[in-house]
């Protein structure tokens, strides 16, 4: 199976909870979740949420591999790379996807949304420690420097997002200089400054199952 290339909001709408796909759009009056929280298609108000053990670990999964954009192939290497660590596997998986250049680009400011970082790190317009890196997957690590390139500051998307960021922050593991379009991994991420509605715990018991 492809990668989903649908309606984002419907993802967000079959999970039951912001997955924070659409940009701007979610922290508007516009947003799916708040305007029909319900599951979509035809019996979506009907349907009855099924409660079982496996099922609330299916979710949890299916909500982490949306976040971030992940068919199941990457996402169980990422599990498999979690559980070599040392840690508690739960919260190494989180790091190494906060870690993604696509994800570091977003939470920088630079895109709206991960799938608009994934597509401006596709078409080469970040650079890593002032190298161009096309690879949305590349693990950014501790003292690494993601920035725009001169060429591509003009950028609309890039521009867009900029204008948006001071509204929706960076988080505190990143240090960012917005007028020289620059950001740094100041450190890794901690479980709490990630803060993704999802329970990481279930996601590892679903994988030991």
């Amino acid at each position: 199976m492809g990668r989903y290339i649908g309606p984002v909001c419907r993802l967000c709408r079959r999970e039951g909870t912001k997955l924070f796909l659409k940009g701007t759009r979610c922290y508007g009056e516009k947003c799916a979740i708040d305007r029909r929280g319900y599951p979509p298609g035809q019996h979506g108000q009907g349907r009855m949420k099924r409660t079982s053990e496996y099922s609330l670990q299916l979710r949890e999964k299916q909500k982490l591999k949306r976040i971030y954009g992940l068919l199941e192939r990457q996402f169980r290497g990422y599990f498999k790379r979690a559980e070599r660590m040392k840690g508690i596997t739960g919260e190494n998986l989180l790091v190494l996807l906060e870690r993604r250049l696509d994800n570091v680009t977003y939470r920088l400011g630079f895109a709206s949304s991960r799938r608009e970082a994934r597509q401006l790190v596709g078409h080469g317009h970040l650079l890593v420690n002032g190298k161009k890196v096309n690879i949305p997957s590349y693990l950014v690590a501790v003292g690494q420097t993601v920035s725009v390139p001169e060429g591509s500051q003009t950028v609309l998307p890039i521009q867009k997002a900029l204008e948006g960021v001071d509204g929706r922050g960076v988080p505190a593991w990143l240090e960012m200089d917005k007028t020289r379009y620059t950001g740094r991994v100041k450190e890794l991420p901690t479980k709490e400054e990630i803060a993704l509605p999802v329970n990481e715990q279930l996601v590892v018991e679903l994988y030991s199952r």
